[in-house]
């Protein structure tokens, strides 16, 4: 098939560093071209990918300091794929609402991948606008804010199996992995790690957005000995950082519609104790591949529970359900189904 992957700019696809959606792109890109499909990538210049490379902007846009309107490459993209939509079977936007009123008055199918939260209240007028926009969830918890959105499939992330491995250590200390934000609780993550007697290591980003709550929340509660801060890893990292873990703690305060991090921790053979939110119930197996927690003092409970699960066990589980190539399968059948016909122009509802 003859595919767009259209991707945002904010972070070059893989991420140089933090970047869900980004490094979700990349797996599924890679996947797809592996499978033998011809993809086209729409992406920032620095990007790196096998398959033909679209540049929307010379370099991802949270690298460009010159850049003061983000809007505009992203507008100049979206120019740049409604030109080239005849080249294509289908076009898969990883860009939220942003294609749905350009690219519904046009011929070739598309579908939108949501990545991020829909619980936001305005976003319910814009989807009650473009009704017939076909869209795919991370999560089935993901749908629950929009039942009136045109869900036509829930696809788990998946990533390459090879990418991130069980190493042959230890574990001894508990881990927090990704971002900085009072939605992701690290302070939570402290707290536990404190009442389990274990030490904690954070490998985080802190985003400008959040610099006041790392300084003035997080910062004083890493001691550099119980409480480590990392900073942000890479890939090349996560392997030995997360195999070292007895746990990965997860114990965020928002619905997150699909959590990377617990994922690339069971492709570590590591446990994850998580708290009940989101898509939380959906990846994490009971006494399997960890523990879905309620509060700080369950999660102190679980660590030691999750300290004697068989890693090995939860590399399979892992490897089962979450790779790469199950997630680009699942998406190369969406293709299919809507490519079959051509469809109308279509219309906004008004």
């Amino acid at each position: 098939m003859r595919i767009a992957q259209i991707a945002p700019l904010t972070e070059s696809v893989p991420p140089q560093l933090y970047g869900g959606t980004e490094r979700v792109v990349s797996y599924l890109t890679e996947e797809l071209v592996r499978l033998g499909h011809q993809v086209t990538l729409f992406a920032s210049g620095d990007s790196v990918t096998s398959a033909e490379l679209h540049s929307g902007w010379p370099k991802a846009l949270r690298f460009d300091s010159t850049v003061r309107d983000l809007l505009a490459p992203a507008l100049m993209q979206l120019e740049d794929a409604m030109q080239r939509t005849e080249e294509f079977d289908v076009l898969h936007f990883h860009l939220d609402y942003m294609p749905f009123s350009l690219f519904s008055r046009q011929r070739v199918p598309f579908v939108t991948t949501l990545h991020g939260r829909l619980d936001l209240p305005e976003l319910a007028a814009v989807f009650d606008r473009f009704p017939r926009a076909a869209v795919v969830s991370i999560s089935n918890a993901q749908r629950r804010p929009l039942p009136q959105a045109n869900f036509v499939r829930t696809i788990y992330h998946g990533m390459p199996t090879g990418l991130v491995t069980p190493r042959p250590v230890k574990p001894a200390y508990l881990a927090f992995l990704g971002r900085i934000a009072p939605e992701k609780a690290p302070d939570r993550a402290i707290r536990i790690a404190r009442r389990a007697g274990i030490p904690l290591k954070i490998a985080a980003k802190v985003d400008r957005v959040d610099e006041a709550y790392w300084r003035e929340r997080i910062r004083p509660l890493v001691d550099g000995k119980h409480i480590e801060m990392l900073g942000e890893i890479g890939d090349a990292e996560k392997s030995d950082f997360l195999s070292g873990a007895v746990a990965l703690l997860t114990p965020i305060d928002w619905p997150e519609p699909f959590g990377l991090v617990m994922i690339e921790a069971m492709a570590a053979g590591t446990p994850v104790i998580a708290f009940n939110r989101g898509s939380v119930p959906e990846i994490v197996e009971q006494g399997l591949t960890g523990f879905v927690v309620e509060d700080e003092q369950s999660a102190v409970a679980a660590v030691s529970r999750a300290a004697a699960l068989p890693r090995a066990a939860i590399r399979r589980r892992f490897e089962e359900r979450f790779s790469a190539e199950r997630m680009a399968r699942e998406y190369l059948d969406l293709y299919r189904e809507l490519s079959v016909e051509r469809r109308p122009r279509l219309r906004a509802v008004t």
